[in-house]
């Protein structure tokens, strides 16, 4: 090295070892323009982390749960069944997009008495929401009072 000139290392320690950046400083080469290609190496390496993680947050698709429910005593059913299971699967993620509204047969036979229409945010989560106690607890209280076919259907991924 020239007596005029210098050199600079710099460690950095990490997830990925140890790793040692030297800095050589030529006549009336800058130093600081080191430090920026550095900065925007990390930086690229912090939003490369960032997108694979949003990648992955969208591997698994929404849960569409649709209730076909055939109400044999609608006070019972609508006093002793319904808030319980409502609590239990809202605290379990769900959110109801439709419930008991007006139905129409399309083809086919028509609709049990009532039909609600929910989604999870996957089909584990839906899954674990109805074989949750709570769930089960008020499910045997309906069971008395309706027959329920409930089934899940995996979504398209969402954009």
């Amino acid at each position: 090295m020239s007596a005029s000139g210098t050199k600079r290392t710099l460690k950095f320690g990490g997830v990925f070892g140890f790793i040692r950046v030297g800095f050589h400083k030529l006549p009336g080469e800058s130093v600081k323009s080191n430090y920026k290609l550095l900065i925007a190496m990390l930086a690229g390496a912090g939003l490369g982390a960032a997108a694979v993680q949003g990648l992955h947050a969208q591997a698994k698709p929404p849960a569409y749960v649709i209730s076909e429910i055939d109400v044999t005593d609608k006070d019972a059913y609508a006093k002793e069944y319904v808030p319980l299971a409502v609590k239990a699967l809202k605290e379990s993620g769900q959110k109801q997009l439709a419930a008991g509204g007006k139905t129409a047969a399309i083809s086919g036979e028509p609709p049990k008495s009532r039909i609600v229409l929910s989604v999870f945010e996957n089909m584990e989560k839906a899954q674990a929401a109805y074989t949750s106690p709570e769930y089960l607890a008020a499910r045997k209280i309906g069971d008395k009072y309706a027959k329920l076919r409930i089934f899940v259907v995996e979504g398209v991924p969402q954009k």
